[in-house]
């Protein structure tokens, strides 16, 4: 899938969000969202920064956007987000009114869209997102499967160290 394509294009966006989360020890999401042509906002996962249990990268990306257009209704917008959303996120994503969701991989254990729960799918929400799912998925899975091997090994290299005390 080259750039040439508009999910491929801005999913390698939000990839380059994801890795910047990682590179600061944040969970390694990134969102990006867009409204035709116009990237509105973009970010990643800031929960650790900004001492935010909210600070997912999708509602990051949500305020920025209503902000920039003056109204917390964005419709008519695109987000891309590496990982599927989890409850939280999909839930702000019906009620900001976004029209599509395009996420890289399932996220088994949070995953609101599919994996875990159906929230988007749900016949007493009152908005409808369209969703598309897998767009660059091996990659998005591999950013977050490296973190977390690089997390445990780390962290068994400090056990290692403190049972050598």
């Amino acid at each position: 899938m080259g750039d040439k394509e508009p999910d491929g294009k801005y999913m390698k966006m939000a990839l380059e969000e994801a890795k910047k989360a990682g590179q600061r020890g944040e969970v390694p999401v990134g969102a990006v969202l867009v409204k035709g042509d116009e990237v509105l906002s973009k970010d990643h996962n800031r929960n650790i920064e900004l001492n935010d249990p909210t600070a997912h990268a999708e509602i990051l990306v949500l305020r920025k956007a209503g902000k920039i257009l003056g109204n917390y209704r964005l419709n008519n917008t695109v987000m891309y987000v590496t990982a599927e959303p989890c409850p939280m996120c999909a839930s702000a994503m019906v009620h900001s009114r976004i029209s599509r969701l395009v996420f890289g991989t399932p996220e088994p254990k949070f995953g609101a869209v599919e994996s875990r729960f159906k929230l988007l799918q749900d016949s007493g929400v009152n908005h409808k997102v369209e969703v598309r799912r897998g767009i660059l998925e091996k990659e998005c899975a591999e950013v977050l499967k490296d973190f977390f091997r690089e997390r445990r090994a780390n962290s068994k290299k400090v056990r290692s160290r403190e049972h050598e005390r």
